[in-house]
């Protein structure tokens, strides 16, 4: 019986992960994928960002897919391999903060698992701007290079020649084997990402020869989350004022933000979202009629404090 092919999407935060979910479900390829988004916050909000109302979105919250609701990832995959026939794929978004490896365990170590799905690739989302820092500083940015089969090097307007050259030449330098993609908002063939085949066991455990024994797998204990709500509109200027000061005085503690918003006067969800001092928003279509307008304001970085940030968001109300 053939197997169905599974495709994890990694990479750090604020890489653009979600942006190559939503461009893959967008291509007329005809083909049908349940996807899997995991989010290291309490409050959800990639699920309300992937397009596509044929596809199926599984949401895991508040743990990381690598180790603390990796069961859940287990129950889900062997649900959807119950009904195996209406699926041509299964796609796997994970949180910024996932080790892929323990994620790719997943397909080799439980047998329900391995017997019915097969890893196809790890694809990796590389933020040229930022990737060299992160590979000083994170275990995590160092797994999802180097475990990869295909990373897309993305946000390359954002560097110039000699930058970009000194990222690939780093990539290369760790993983030799990787296919590489230079991108601009991750856009790319996706005959280029999915159904390559390019999971190679043995070239994991020549690299990992520990790869498949059960070992357990422990974040950055600096690094949190806090997640923000309000059923209050928001007042724009406010919140940019916030922000701003925001930015300025912690952004190189705040690795990644991302947040959809309900602004005063306006009747459109706002997506706010960026890494470090880069910021970006964008407008979503019209809160539905009945829809609570609750704003979902999601911060992870280093050494946050939660009363501060709740305090400097609810003064942000209309």
């Amino acid at each position: 019986m053939d197997k169905i092919p599974v495709t994890v999407l990694t990479g750090y935060l604020g890489a653009g992960k979600t942006t190559l979910l939503n461009r893959i479900l967008s291509e007329s390829h005809g083909l049908r994928y349940a996807v899997v988004v995991n989010e290291f916050g309490e409050i959800g909000i990639d699920n309300d960002l992937v397009v596509g109302a044929r596809e199926e979105v599984f949401e895991m919250n508040n743990g990381c897919i690598c180790c603390t609701v990796r069961g859940d990832l287990i129950r889900i995959i062997g649900g959807l391999l119950k009904r195996k026939g209406d699926l041509d794929g299964i796609l796997i978004e994970t949180t910024g903060l996932a080790d892929p490896a323990p994620v790719a365990q997943t397909f080799f170590v439980d047998d329900d698992v391995a017997g019915r799905a097969k890893l196809d690739s790890i694809v990796t989302v590389a933020d040229a701007k930022h990737l060299l820092s992160r590979l000083e500083d994170s275990h995590e940015a160092q797994e999802q290079v180097a475990f990869a089969d295909v990373i897309l090097l993305n946000k390359t307007d954002l560097v110039d020649a000699d930058m970009l050259g000194a990222v690939e030449a780093r990539i290369r330098a760790m993983n030799p084997f990787a296919t590489i993609h230079r991108t601009e908002r991750c856009s790319v063939p996706i005959d280029q990402v999915l159904g390559r085949g390019g999971f190679d066991l043995r070239r994991i455990l020549e690299m990992e020869p520990e790869f498949l024994s059960e070992d357990d797998h422990e974040h950055d204990q600096a690094i949190g989350s806090v997640s923000l709500t309000s059923g209050r509109p928001l007042e724009p200027e406010r919140f940019d004022l916030w922000m701003r000061r925001l930015l300025i005085e912690q952004g190189a503690d705040i690795l990644r933000f991302k947040g959809i918003l309900a602004f005063a006067g306006s009747d459109r969800k706002t997506v706010v979202q960026g890494v470090h001092m880069l910021a970006d928003s964008t407008n979503l279509p019209r809160w539905g009629d009945g829809e609570p307008r609750i704003s979902r304001f999601v911060l992870i970085g280093r050494n946050l404090d939660a009363a501060i940030l709740r305090a400097g968001f609810d003064a942000c109300a209309a």
